[in-house]
């Protein structure tokens, strides 16, 4: 199995826990794995590609948006991302495009762990109503706050994440 982790990340948590998915996956001796920041993911997607795990940091109950991201910018967040995240990168893909799985994964605040919307679950419907792929998994990650840190024991849970993953129980 081939994977491509696509994340956007302000703050650096989404990032670190795409990187520990990746080690998930990758602890399984599935196939090669490589992690790309969202302006660098390529579209179309490469042949070959088995899996996409795609993950981004919940803005307003959904994925983020340029307006949203200005604002995380405003608040400290890195530059970088700011044109560009994952909505934007999804809409760049062709649909009916290689029949890989997807799955979906999210940064959010701890304290907002039950309030409806998230990121994961907004990528989810985007991919299976444009048919960009299989829908396999979603999974929602917690920080303390947007900009962290992420709560204890979310890294360790996202490496699990990849791990069933990579054995198709995602």
């Amino acid at each position: 199995m081939t994977a491509l982790v696509v994340h956007e990340s302000h703050w650096g948590n989404t990032r670190a826990v795409a990187q520990a998915i990746a080690d998930g996956l990758s602890d399984s001796d599935a196939g090669p794995v490589q992690v790309v920041d969202v302006g660098s993911a390529p579209s179309p997607l490469p042949d070959g590609v088995d899996l996409v795990v795609l993950g981004g940091p919940t803005h307003a109950f959904s994925m983020s948006r340029p307006t949203t991201r200005r604002d995380a910018h405003d608040r400290g967040a890195e530059p970088g991302h700011e044109d560009r995240g994952i909505r934007e990168w999804l809409a760049t893909l062709p649909a009916g495009g290689p029949a890989c799985s997807v799955a979906t994964f999210d940064t959010r605040a701890e304290q907002v762990r039950r309030l409806p919307g998230s990121a994961a679950r907004s990528a989810a419907r985007f991919v299976s109503r444009h048919r960009l792929g299989r829908m396999v998994a979603s999974e929602s990650f917690y920080v303390e706050d947007a900009p962290g840190p992420l709560v204890d024991g979310e890294l360790e849970r996202a490496r699990a994440w990849g791990r069933a993953l990579a054995a198709g129980r995602g």
